[in-house]
């Protein structure tokens, strides 16, 4: 990667993530964590209205918001204030690292470019053989990987 910055950056950043990484995301409760943790303390749904400045019935719809994933950071936030805890926000990356990704997406945007001049060569009957076409995706992957072009995620 040419920019020494953002190579910094992404290997920073991947040390932070990995760390992330063992936590499992199947660890949230069937009922969400809201819930969970008030039914732990033994706090009524009244009681964690009351604690929040709203009716049992708003508070209800907080616990049914996060089941359906439609509540919102701040919500969740006031809502673990409440319960005595603090709300910690991540994302994980889907592949290993985010390295990983970067190169995942340089090989299919590598394939798109070498696939349609390939296609373009075929058509005026000058078709390369897969051999050379393999060795030219993983050369133009290696390109854009180093480059980071903004057509990268386009």
């Amino acid at each position: 990667m040419k920019n020494s910055k953002q190579n910094l950056i992404i290997t920073q950043t991947d040390e932070k993530l990995s760390k992330l990484h063992k936590l499992e995301p199947s660890l949230i409760p069937n009922h969400g964590w809201v819930y969970t943790i008030r039914t732990a303390l033994k706090m009524s749904l009244e009681q964690f209205g009351k604690r929040l400045g709203i009716s049992k019935q708003a508070a209800q719809k907080i616990e049914d918001r996060e089941i359906e994933g439609s509540i919102t950071i701040k919500a969740l936030k006031e809502a673990a204030g409440s319960l005595g805890m603090e709300l910690v926000y991540y994302l994980v990356p889907q592949k290993n690292s985010l390295r990983e990704i970067i190169e995942h997406q340089a090989l299919q945007k590598a394939k798109e470019i070498v696939l349609r001049t390939s296609h373009t060569m075929q058509l005026e009957d000058q078709e390369n053989t897969e051999q050379r076409i393999q060795a030219a995706i993983k050369e133009k992957a290696d390109e854009i990987k180093g480059e980071m072009p903004k057509y990268l995620w386009d």
